[in-house]
């Protein structure tokens, strides 16, 4: 952990502040002033980064809530699980907080395994975190239950879910009802936010299932985060009156026109559509899908193609929104800094404020392009070239043997 001076950017915390410098102590933002004096610092500072931010902007490092960075997938077979996503792909992305989870497959893909990628990745650099849960019901959990996972591990901030997908096992509305109120009950219990991510497939039955587990229930729809919203017009058009009946909305970056059967919107237009039909843009969010896997299925369900999912898409995204839909920056990056911090409870992420996480990126304001990385102190990423890579990344099974014999 370093301690950074980011000198002279054009800073939004995701809000305009104008040009000022950054200090990072600790792995912690402690100052954000017009001018700091770096020879007052050398006092009781003996080492210290500076990232040269002038002329370019600084952005919270950003926040991606549904990535599958232990592997995803299996439709098809074992040959289709994804890989493990390593560190450096976070890197190049500007991702320095993420939330992983299980897809499609809960039997192969355990939330041990989930919870021990979730630890290595930290220690390289970046913070994450996990959902219990999967496409299955049974939910599948760690400890036995939902609420003692919230409770008893700390990585452990909410449920995963699928619904109206044919590849789940299509839980009951009251099978629906009982997890996402013992998910509100270990929230309650744990003292996190205890969000539902809610996977919504293609089916016709869409966001009903879980509308009808929460009716004449008193648990908030905030408590629920449906995603994949993008993935059709009619999902999207659910979604509007989803978000405006005071629901969070969750865009998926990874989808484009040509997946899915042609029938994804591209996220930075699902975006714009939100915002036309009134959503409110601190209720709008923005996730990769990550390393998932992109299958798609033809009129009967047979496995056609397949994809799979970029945590580069997420800054694609927030790029696009800027660039062809005309979003202002400050409004733009919120989607996937201080939306989703906010709404999953997580400390001190999604800012650039005192007190704040030291993450932070260094962007150009003409190309787009992420120059500088910061992560929680660390300097992951300098003038595009990647400092910090995961422990095997480059590791060749030579280099390995020498180092073993040293």
């Amino acid at each position: 952990m370093a301690n950074v001076l980011i000198r002279g950017g054009v800073v939004y915390s995701p809000e305009p502040l104008g040009i000022r410098d950054i200090l990072i102590i600790g792995g912690s933002v402690v100052a954000i002033e017009e001018s700091i004096n770096k020879k007052q610092l050398g006092l009781f500072c003996k080492t210290l980064k500076t990232i040269d931010a002038r002329g370019f902007a600084v952005l919270p490092g950003l926040v991606d809530q549904h990535i599958h960075f232990n592997g995803a997938g299996g439709e098809g077979g074992p040959q289709f699980r994804t890989p493990p996503l390593p560190l450096s792909s976070f890197v190049r992305s500007g991702i320095t907080s993420a939330v992983g989870l299980l897809g499609t497959d809960g039997i192969t893909r355990s939330l041990m395994e989930l919870l021990a990628k979730a630890k290595g990745l930290e220690k390289e650099g970046i913070s994450t975190w996990i959902f219990s849960g999967s496409y299955m019901v049974p939910c599948v959990t760690l400890t036995g239950n939902i609420i003692s996972d919230l409770l008893l591990i700390d990585k452990v901030i909410g449920l995963k879910i699928a619904v109206s997908d044919h590849r789940s096992t299509h839980a009951d509305i009251h099978s629906l009802r009982s997890y996402i109120s013992q998910c509100y009950h270990g929230a309650i219990l744990s003292g996190k936010k205890g969000i539902v991510m809610i996977h919504v497939g293609s089916e016709s039955t869409g966001f009903l299932p879980f509308l009808d587990a929460i009716m004449d229930t008193d648990i908030p729809v905030t408590q629920l985060a449906p995603t994949h919203c993008n993935r059709s017009n009619k999902v999207l058009e659910e979604s509007v009156k989803f978000g405006l009946s005071g629901g969070f909305v969750d865009v998926t970056t990874s989808f484009m026109y040509g997946l899915n059967n042609n029938v994804a919107v591209n996220p930075s237009e699902a975006v714009k559509v939100l915002l036309e039909e009134g959503v409110p843009l601190e209720r709008i969010t923005l996730s990769t899908d990550g390393n998932g896997s992109m299958p798609v299925f033809n009129e009967s369900k047979k496995l056609v193609d397949i994809g799979i999912g970029s945590p580069e898409s997420l800054w694609d995204t927030v790029t696009n929104l800027i660039t062809e839909e005309e979003l202002p920056i400050e409004m733009a990056i919120r989607l996937c800094t201080k939306n989703p911090a906010l709404h999953l409870g997580l400390k001190g992420k999604g800012f650039l404020r005192y007190g704040s996480s030291g993450d932070a990126i260094v962007v150009s304001p003409e190309t787009f392009e992420i120059k500088d990385v910061i992560s929680n102190g660390q300097v992951m990423m300098e003038d595009g070239e990647v400092k910090k890579f995961g422990l095997f990344e480059n590791l060749t099974f030579s280099k390995r043997n020498n180092d073993l014999e040293a």
